[in-house]
């Protein structure tokens, strides 16, 4: 009898031990552009086990733009993106059933940036240059707004056009003077190719203080999977956590995953410059992605006001954002 009550639990531990462990959910985030040092965070915590300790199989995918990667939100072909939120704001006031669960860069980004030996310095030393674009990204669709605030014309310079390496290489061989790029991506792209040094002329010092880039998802999607949703934003704020304290490893984590990433000194130089970034005077004290509505409202009515942002959008600021999934 003994020996039968043995062998049962040796048979039912056996059972126990080749039942599988719950599946992780599968989750696809869809980056704004190619990879540089501003989504290494992403990596890192995918490269920690910090998504897979909540559950989550994180497949990290490139963008082509964030009027791109929002197009693919919306569509449910990506679960999440990380876009430029002003460009996210465009698509939602024209119906695009997307929402920010989380604004990371708190104040913008963009510039025009060219080799710091010629002397670019201010945005009137722009008038007679040239400078390449890439159409339909987030930097040209704001691109109206900084000539607006500073009282450019497009009269007052040349333009050129094309996609990502077009816009680079036209900086690099002499064929333009500036490009619009974000201040921790292009110029450490221009960097690893030439060895100059890069001055961007930021948007925000003629001011415009925009948030800039978060994680946005489809509404629907979220009211489906609120559980997952709050898991994914405490993944990814432990990742930015972490990720401050580990520059080099953080660059180290994009190359690991993707061996023509860009180079370890300038990834983790593009890092860097994205950390002061993260936070506002008002959100020094708060964790990773906690905007505050404040900042949202006028990030609206600067858009309202001088980037084509539809006028009702003012109505209700609050349509674009939640903090509700973010840790506490």
């Amino acid at each position: 009898m003994r020996f039968v009550t043995a062998l049962s639990a040796v048979v039912v531990w056996s059972a126990m031990a080749v039942l599988p462990a719950s599946a992780a959910d599968k989750v696809v985030l869809m980056l704004n552009w190619y990879v540089y040092g501003e989504h290494a965070p992403f990596y890192y915590g995918k490269a920690k086990g910090i998504y897979a300790a909540e559950g989550i199989d994180l497949d990290i995918q490139e963008g082509r733009g964030s009027a791109a990667t929002t197009q693919a939100v919306a569509a449910k072909t990506a679960n999440f993106g990380y876009v430029d939120v002003p460009t996210m704001m465009r698509a939602a006031v024209k119906g695009a059933p997307v929402i920010s669960t989380g604004v990371l860069l708190q104040t913008t980004a963009m510039s025009a940036m060219g080799f710091a030996d010629k002397n670019i310095r201010k945005p009137e030393d722009i008038k007679g240059k040239t400078v390449a674009i890439t159409p339909a990204d987030s930097i040209t669709q704001i691109w109206p707004l900084f000539l607006k605030k500073t009282g450019l014309k497009e009269s007052d310079f040349k333009t050129v056009q094309g996609d990502a390496q077009t816009k680079l290489n036209a900086v690099i061989n002499g064929q333009a003077d500036l490009l619009l790029g974000y201040v921790m991506d292009q110029s450490m792209k221009i960097k690893d190719a030439t060895g100059k040094d890069v001055y961007p002329i930021k948007f925000a010092d003629s001011g415009i203080h925009l948030v800039s880039s978060g994680i946005i998802a489809n509404t629907d999607y979220i009211k489906a999977n609120e559980d997952l949703v709050k898991r994914f934003m405490s993944a990814t704020t432990k990742a930015v956590e972490a990720a401050t304290k580990d520059p080099k490893g953080v660059a180290q984590a994009i190359l690991d995953a993707n061996p023509k990433g860009g180079k370890i000194d300038t990834l983790t130089q593009g890092f860097e410059l994205t950390i002061p970034f993260y936070t506002t005077p008002e959100t020094k004290d708060k964790r990773p992605f906690q905007v505050t509505d404040q900042n949202m409202k006028e990030s609206v009515e600067l858009m309202v006001e001088y980037g084509g942002l539809d006028a009702k959008a003012k109505d209700n600021p609050k349509a674009f954002y939640t903090n509700d999934y973010l840790p506490k």
